[in-house]
């Protein structure tokens, strides 16, 4: 089968197309053709071994999958790897039905970004309606769902943060109140004018460095800061304990694998409600480009340089 294989780590020049033996599935797997396989920005950290969770090689990277089950159902699967290849085997708990008016692109918009913009809001930041969210990188995967599901989940103001004025422009037609540049000299400032001259609630942040310094200190009394990422690849300075006392405010981190540990199967309700919003149009996962398998490094070097907006993917036929 075609795959990409890592076998040194780096940038994208290490994502390399190559033949591989298809996977043999393990007790209780499933083998799944792959149609479209999700590109995740925390794919860019495996492939050079940042990521929370570390790498082996050699390695087929990809978490996120669309495809057909043995059975031919359309299912989204989450996998421990594999994904950018023509076939991969995925645990069928992890496996969701796919409604026939849902395409598979959009189905992977919402397998990890989704769920990951779903629990921020719902169990990290527990948004309550009327509050104001704050949203950075808000033309990526997770921003364009966190935009749209604040506004759903009754946010009194919604407030974008991205790099360029066009993709400034695409959050607010996504439905952001308000607009603001990453490269605002001051983050702080700007986040409470654009709050109307009030500290901001709840602010959801995976880029890092100075921005979620300055973001932390945006916070009204009793607000929230959700990190899920760093982007930047620049570490924030310490949180100092005394100050969130001080302040009254929280910062929280998620890695929405430990979702799938919290009781109440929280990534199916996650996954039940992101796929009805997206059937009955109240959600509107925003695609990007679609890349040919072999051009995996292309899709890895337009996100290392945030020059994207919406789901990546690649099709295993290209």
């Amino acid at each position: 089968m075609r795959a990409i294989q890592i076998t040194e780590f780096g940038g994208p020049e290490v994502l390399v197309p190559t033949e591989l033996p298809d996977p043999e599935p393990g007790p209780g797997q499933i083998l799944v053709d792959v149609t479209r396989a999700g590109i995740n920005y925390a794919d860019t950290h495996q492939a050079e071994n940042s990521y929370l969770a570390p790498s082996s090689l050699p390695m087929v990277p990809g978490a996120e999958v669309a495809g057909r089950a043995p059975d031919g159902r359309r299912v989204v699967a989450l996998t421990s790897g594999g994904g950018y290849a023509e076939r991969t085997v995925a645990d069928p708990a992890m496996c969701f039905d796919i409604p026939d008016d849902v395409s598979d692109e959009a189905a992977l918009a919402l397998i990890v970004q989704g769920a990951t913009a779903w629990v921020l809001l719902r169990r990290t930041a527990r948004m309550d309606p009327g509050e104001s969210v704050v949203v950075h990188a808000a033309a990526g995967g997770v921003g364009t769902l966190a935009v749209q599901l604040a506004k759903a989940f009754g946010a009194g103001r919604v407030i974008a943060v991205a790099s360029s004025e066009a993709k400034r422009k695409y959050a607010l037609d996504l439905g952001a109140d308000a607009a603001v540049d990453s490269a605002a000299p001051d983050m702080t400032a700007a986040l409470i004018e654009a709050n109307a001259g009030r500290r901001v609630d709840i602010v959801l942040d995976m880029v890092g460095g100075r921005v979620t310094d300055e973001s932390v200190r945006a916070l009204a009394p009793f607000g929230r800061l959700a990190f899920y990422g760093m982007a930047s690849r620049e570490a924030p300075k310490p949180v100092q304990l005394p100050n969130l006392m001080r302040f009254s405010t929280t910062v929280g981190g998620m890695w929405l694998p430990h979702a799938w540990l919290l009781p109440g199967e929280v990534v199916d309700q996650a996954m039940g409600e992101l796929l009805a919003m997206v059937s009955d149009g109240r959600l509107r996962p925003v695609l990007g480009e679609c890349y040919p398998l072999s051009e995996a490094h292309r899709a890895h070097e337009a996100l290392r340089a945030r020059g994207t907006i919406g789901k990546l993917t690649l099709d295993p036929s290209a």
